[in-house]
């Protein structure tokens, strides 16, 4: 552990009321300085919950350097004048700040935001944090020693889901996939793996994976990176300790991406990755799911495809699918079977 003796008490405040600055320029991180973590916090209309958030900032147990780098992407309510508060106590225990926004008629959207916390920061690791979750005091400390041992790796952790009980399905799937699935599983799921408000990674391999999609509301630029992170040959690991309380409401910037972009995102992905690979392959599901995601493929992996397979007797019962071309609306159509049939797949 690096020792805490001589950490910068500087503060800067880059608060702007100019425009944003265009989405693809490179910015890169403030010279001469060396800090072990820089705590990456974009903040859109969060007054509501940032003291919480900053005081568990306030609280962490890590013993290395670290800054917080905060963002105000044109927010309307306080959210500034909290920070300012904050940022007091943050230099008295040691943490310096750092603090840019814009006061434009509309924000950047969530990866801008990020890429200009990252962009003015100067940490060797990045921990990502949103505005309204709260971190265990042992967040960095842990996550950090995990990144230092894995420096080409998102790492993430586990996490309390707050109201209790809300989205228990996904909070329990966030929680208990084990470290194979970690990979196996950015098929299937909704999002990354780890989830990117338990992101710790090191700035190296950040920058070589490439900044955030600016692409705005609806874009989840977090899937995107998460996407590229694996493309480029990075790991993904988790820490089994709870240290994020991650909240759901109907404001979080995730509630503005429509699953069909999820859907598109996650076929492409597994397209590229494994059915490009392969010559043949059987779909594992003879309901609407398995059909959409056949519908979903370009037409070379349709051609792969060998058999729909199921365990459900009423759909083993219906016989074979077949799917009809139309220049109008491609269509599907589920073909009878003359008898009942006990093989589970469906050929094609």
């Amino acid at each position: 552990m690096v020792d805490a003796g001589g950490r910068p008490q500087d503060s800067v405040d880059m608060l702007s009321s100019a425009s944003p600055p265009a989405q693809h320029e490179e910015e890169p991180c403030r010279p001469g300085r060396s800090l072990d973590v820089s705590i990456i916090l974009p903040v859109y209309n969060a007054s509501h919950w940032l003291d919480e958030c900053l005081q568990a900032v306030l609280h962490q147990d890590f013993q290395g350097t670290m800054e917080l780098s905060v963002f105000d992407d044109a927010s309307k309510d306080d959210s500034r004048a909290v920070i300012s508060r904050w940022s007091t106590q943050l230099e008295r225990r040691g943490i310096s700040t750092v603090i840019s926004g814009h006061d434009s008629a509309q924000p950047g959207g969530v990866g801008y935001s990020k890429n200009r916390a990252v962009a003015q920061s100067s940490g060797r690791y990045l921990c990502f944090q949103d505005a309204d979750d709260v971190m265990m005091p042992q967040r960095v400390r842990l996550q950090y020693e995990a990144a230092v041992r894995n420096p080409t790796s998102i790492i993430g952790c586990r996490v309390r889901r707050e109201p209790e009980g809300s989205t228990e399905r996904y909070t329990r799937w966030i929680n208990s996939l084990s470290p194979e699935q970690l990979l196996t599983q950015v098929y299937t799921s909704h999002g990354p793996t780890v989830i990117m408000p338990t992101w710790l990674c090191s700035r190296d391999w950040f920058q070589r994976v490439g900044r955030f999609d600016e692409g705005g509301l609806g874009v989840p630029e977090d899937l995107l990176f998460f996407y590229e992170s694996l493309r480029r040959g990075g790991g993904v690991h988790r820490v089994d300790d709870c240290l994020l309380v991650y909240r759901y409401h109907d404001q979080a910037a995730t509630q503005s991406v429509l699953e069909e972009t999820i859907w598109m995102l996650r076929v492409a992905f597994l397209q590229e990755r494994v059915l490009s690979q392969w010559e043949a392959f059987t779909i594992w599901n003879a309901g609407k799911q398995g059909r959409r995601l056949y519908r979903s493929l370009s037409v070379a992996n349709r051609r792969k495809v060998r058999a729909f397979c199921d365990v459900d007797e009423n759909k083993i019962r219906k016989g074979f699918y077949t799917y009809e071309e139309s220049k109008v609306c491609p269509s599907s159509l589920w073909a009878s079977s003359v008898s009942k049939r006990s093989d589970p797949s469906f050929s094609m």
